[in-house]
């Protein structure tokens, strides 16, 4: 099983239909359950709360050739949208532990979640609000 919010699935459909027709890819971070108020999980399991957009820390890349987009080694999951193709993973994306595809029409039923051999993963949409985030 693997888990996921509600407001991380409907930000993920959101810039997949916003970009339609290029696809997107998203890298994805969870938090351990202990960390969502009333998710009714064993405290260590792995909810998926967090994204990093492909475009942060752009220029620090283009100019020395680091990724600060996204902390290294931070991210347990990868999202991909397909706009022509199935909702399935294919040799061209990026694979994680945990894949996310969404396809047209960009709904619930569109989504779906597998592993990296390509078998298709049960996933739960959990109605919490992630841990926030605190700069020190």
């Amino acid at each position: 099983m693997v888990y996921i919010t509600r407001g991380l699935v409907d930000t993920l459909l959101r810039l997949a239909n916003e970009a339609e027709p290029s696809d997107v890819t998203i890298s994805l971070a969870v938090s351990r359950a202990a960390e969502l108020p009333d998710s009714g999980l064993p405290g260590e399991t792995p909810v998926f709360t967090d994204f990093y957009l492909p475009s942060a820390g752009g220029s620090v890349n283009a100019v020395f050739g680091m990724d600060l987009g996204m902390p290294a080694g931070q991210t347990q999951g990868r999202f991909v949208s397909h706009p022509q193709g199935a909702l399935s993973i294919s040799e061209a994306d990026d694979l994680h532990e945990v894949v996310f595809v969404a396809i047209p029409p960009w709904d619930d039923a569109s989504f779906a979640a597998f592993d990296r051999a390509g078998r298709e993963r049960e996933v739960e949409i959990l109605d919490v609000e992630p841990p926030e985030e605190r700069l020190t």
